[in-house]
């Protein structure tokens, strides 16, 4: 039992410092972490990463390590860690449009409806 399983703080918080503490290397790499969930009567725990952690290649190694030390807290029974996708922040690769000035086409040379603009084109 760590010290955190034993204080009287809600479970929130204490996975919130646990986090801080135990995994470092989130904020070291400029992601950052957050309980989205901490019930302590069904035992299930929601933790989002974000940040640098969005589209990170390790990131799956970070969330499995996060599931495997809480799942050791006795009051915990669920762990959930989810990373978005890199792709979700630009509204995904089928968007069209633009999104706060990043031109997602393709040469970012805005969308004409083709790759071929035509005679009269300069």
């Amino acid at each position: 039992m760590t010290e955190l399983e034993g204080d009287d703080a809600p479970l929130k918080d204490r996975v919130e410092r646990w986090l801080a503490r135990e995994m470092p290397i989130i904020q070291m790499h400029g992601g950052t972490s957050a309980v989205r969930e901490a019930d302590p009567e069904t035992g299930e725990v929601v933790v989002e990463l974000g940040g640098g952690c969005r589209g990170c290649s390790i990131s799956d190694v970070t969330t499995g390590n996060i599931e495997a030390e809480l799942l050791k807290w006795p009051e915990i029974d669920a762990v959930t860690v989810r990373v978005p996708d890199a792709r979700e922040e630009l509204g995904g690769p089928d968007q069209p449009e633009s999104i706060m000035g990043i031109d997602r086409t393709e040469g970012g040379r805005g969308d004409w409806g083709s790759s071929n603009p035509g005679e009269d084109h300069f």
